[in-house]
């Protein structure tokens, strides 16, 4: 997308989309979008709540953190997104949600098992952890280290912070969000209980990836994300 009010309603949506997901936290967690004049990232104005997002609240940031284009003020963590997306030529998307499913399981110490389809898509490069700080990530030194941990992975744990997602474009990365926390929330559900016994081996999970999860599995689950959002909104 190269039209800027497509660009603000992308990140409006993306945002709304994992709200309903249950990923809000009052007015914490952003969602970056590449700008493709290369000029920084698209996010949303601090002090809004994730599902609070209209395009009217979406602001463009430069890459040291100057507000270019919108009215409101520069979220002290754009570095997250700055640098993963300096990082990552791959990733147009970028985003962090505080997620108390993920930050709960992080305290664990433990790997992700596949006890589901929903942890496979992390199986490829692994689900990393962010050992620089446990707050926030308000520079770029931090942010770069944040990337740095990140590498080629999908997702990084950020013990007792949430996580950082990214993708190829919105459905990747947002869908990416949905499935790690739900991955999450069902391991701790499941250790709760007792010894975890069985989970899918990572030689399967690479190849489940593919059957499971590919680009028109992403999209109809970020498509269903998007009707629920729609739902929710006065006709």
């Amino acid at each position: 997308m190269t039209n800027e009010q497509d660009l603000k309603a992308l990140v409006a949506l993306g945002g709304c989309a994992l709200a309903e997901a249950g990923q809000g936290d009052m007015v914490w967690g952003h969602l970056a979008v590449r700008d493709p004049e290369d000029r920084g990232v698209w996010m949303k104005s601090s002090g809004w709540g994730l599902e609070e997002i209209t395009p009217e609240r979406v602001l463009l940031v430069s890459w040291t953190g100057e507000l270019l284009e919108g009215d409101g003020r520069v979220h002290l963590e754009y570095p997250i997104h700055t640098e993963i997306l300096r990082a990552r030529p791959d990733v147009q998307v970028s985003l962090h949600t505080h997620s108390a499913a993920v930050n709960a399981f992080s305290a664990l110490g433990q790997p992700l098992r596949a006890l589901s389809h929903d942890a496979v898509p992390f199986a490829a490069h692994g689900l990393p952890r962010f050992t620089a700080t446990a707050n926030l990530v308000r520079t770029p030194e931090l942010g770069r280290a944040l990337a740095g941990d990140l590498g080629a992975a999908r997702a990084c744990l950020m013990p007792e912070h949430g996580f950082a997602a990214v993708g190829a474009d919105i459905a990747h990365a947002v869908m990416y969000a949905i499935l790690l926390e739900r991955a999450c929330r069902l391991q701790l559900t499941a250790a709760a209980a007792g010894e975890l016994r069985y989970w899918t081996s990572h030689e399967e999970c690479l190849e489940k990836d593919e059957v499971a999860w590919p680009a028109s599995q992403i999209e109809a689950g970020w498509r269903y994300w998007c009707r629920r959002v729609t739902a929710r909104q006065p006709v």
